[in-house]
């Protein structure tokens, strides 16, 4: 899955932001770049996003696995990170949604990707919902 991943965010890098092969043609896909919580190390993690306002909705599914994916544990212990989207870079907040606003915005996530219908179904954990909005106070 790592070459797949690093194949897919060098084809969205040279292509401003949207993917010219595979599964991911033609849907909004965004760069996440967090923190490692223990390496301190910077991970990119390409991923399906949809919107809210002005922020950008990311989903800690791990394709339906019964433990989060890292990017979602590095968010937790440092919420700033960069992201890429469409050719644009910046620095974002993540914020994790609480209950009411999550089962909102992930129903809303899944009717675009509904892959995420299923990834509910294969596990007992509550799938996070993220917020990614732009962080003025933090430079890119």
């Amino acid at each position: 899955m790592a070459d797949f991943n690093q194949q897919l965010i060098e084809d969205l890098r040279a292509h401003g932001g949207k993917a010219t092969s595979g599964p991911f043609v033609g849907r909004p896909l965004l760069i996440l770049t967090t923190t490692g919580a223990k390496s301190g190390t910077a991970r990119s993690t390409p991923l399906v996003y949809s919107r809210h306002g002005d922020g950008y909705v990311i989903v800690a599914s791990k394709g339906g696995a019964d433990t989060h994916p890292d990017w979602y544990r590095n968010l937790l212990a440092d919420p700033v990170a960069t992201v890429e989207v469409d050719g644009q870079t910046f620095r974002a907040r993540a914020r994790v949604t609480d209950d009411q606003e999550r089962r909102q915005l992930y129903d809303q996530h899944a009717a675009i990707h509904p892959g995420f219908h299923d990834y509910e179904r294969k596990t007992d954990r509550v799938i996070p919902v993220i917020v990614l909005e732009r962080d003025a106070a933090v430079a890119a």
